[in-house]
């Protein structure tokens, strides 16, 4: 029967694929998007439709003053034990943020290709992730931050035409226990939390880049170093957050804070190292989220992203009014190479592709946060660090 009448709703999809002239049967105007479309069958999935994560820790305390975090991302639940993960169960650390690609949940391609309107395979991965002993290990022992990329969406790259993105984020927020928090409340899976007494504040902004945000422009040379994927585009009408999650953004730079973690699932500050996903690919977006921090005159913004496939440090004297840091950490278990030649003129040193997680240091007295790219063995093998004081 679910599958009857997802086939129905797929009708209904198709028929919002076609011009805006909307049929009006009574008062009651057809559905103005598949999403519109899908809505009413969505909310009346039962509660055990939606798979679960082990019960994790609550958060540090709000007056808590964290000294280590640790980030990861990029995770097939699909391959055996991550020695990544195993390591990451072995450290220390007062918060493990999980930062988008934390399952393949389109391995098959994407949903809307497969006619998966209940994204199948998505939920499946969810559940083999929970079912995991490397991940039952780290959530057990870690409080833990989340943020989701286009694998745990249900679509390689995609954004906000994705037809079954409401699905996917009920998915994301029911299985890592957020549907009761804040971000249960809104469209979109970004939020942010505070850590810490006057003086030792740790800020963590999670936002999401995937839920409003426009199509890229392709490249017109396929795999072309530098243009891999993606070209920049000044098109005034594209756009990475939305103008909710803008507005949101601009009201939690000026929550006091002494050390502001902003996560974003796609990288932030290289511009000229590669053609793959990157603000960079919407440069006007990259020039508002900066002109945000000096306006609001948010300090001690450090980013840390995930999605490449490789680990990166960054550091840039020019986008903010000081000099603003990035660690991408990425991936547990999907690395592709040993060694990179990507250069980006923000980067500090070589890439690491082997698989790996990153590890943040803060320390308070000097005002300063390390910021370390480990391997799979827990081997610092790039570090940094930056004032924010």
């Amino acid at each position: 029967m679910q599958r009857l009448v997802s086939l129905a709703l797929l009708s209904a999809v198709a028929a919002c694929q076609s011009p805006p002239h909307l049929p009006v049967i009574g008062d009651v105007f057809a559905p103005k998007s598949a999403q519109d479309a899908l809505e009413p069958y969505y909310r009346s999935l039962p509660d055990d439709f939606y798979p679960r994560a082990p019960q994790g820790l609550a958060l540090p305390a709000s007056g808590k003053a964290l000294s280590r975090i640790l980030v990861a991302s990029c995770l097939d639940e699909e391959k055996e034990d991550s020695a990544a993960l195993r390591s990451i169960a072995g450290e220390d650390a007062d918060l493990l943020l999980m930062i988008g690609d934390n399952v393949y949940g389109d391995r098959n391609g994407p949903a809307y290709v497969n006619n998966q309107p209940e994204l199948d395979e998505l939920r499946e991965s969810f559940r083999d992730l929970a079912e995991r002993d490397d991940f039952k290990a780290v959530r057990a022992k870690f409080p833990m931050m989340v943020a989701w990329d286009d694998h745990d969406m249900g679509a390689n790259d995609a954004g906000r035409e994705f037809p079954f993105k409401r699905l996917a984020e009920r998915i994301h927020e029911r299985f890592w226990g957020l549907e009761t928090e804040d971000v249960g409340a809104w469209p979109g899976t970004y939020y942010a939390r505070t850590f810490g007494p006057e003086g030792q504040r740790t800020q963590v902004i999670v936002l999401d880049t995937r839920f409003f945000r426009s199509a890229l422009t392709p490249t017109d040379e396929w795999n072309k170093k530098g243009k891999e994927r993606y070209m920049p585009s000044a098109d005034p009408e594209q756009d990475m957050l939305g103008n909710d999650q803008w507005t949101w953004l601009e009201n939690r730079l000026q929550d006091p804070a002494d050390l502001r973690l902003i996560v974003s699932s796609i990288q932030v500050l290289p511009t000229d190292g590669h053609g793959f996903e990157a603000w960079a690919t919407l440069p006007l977006e990259q020039q508002r989220l900066y002109r945000l921090i000096r306006e609001t005159g948010a300090n001690g913004v450090v980013f840390l992203s995930g999605d490449r496939h490789t680990s990166f440090l960054y550091e840039d004297k020019s986008a903010l009014a000081y000099p603003v840091s990035e660690l991408t950490a990425s991936s547990l278990n999907v690395a592709f190479a040993t060694t990179t030649t990507e250069m980006d003129r923000a980067q500090l040193g070589e890439g690491y592709p082997p698989e790996n997680y990153g590890a943040i240091g803060i320390d308070w007295p000097t005002g300063t946060v390390s910021l370390e790219v480990k391997s799979n063995t827990g081997e610092t093998v790039r570090a940094a660090t930056t004032k924010f004081r």
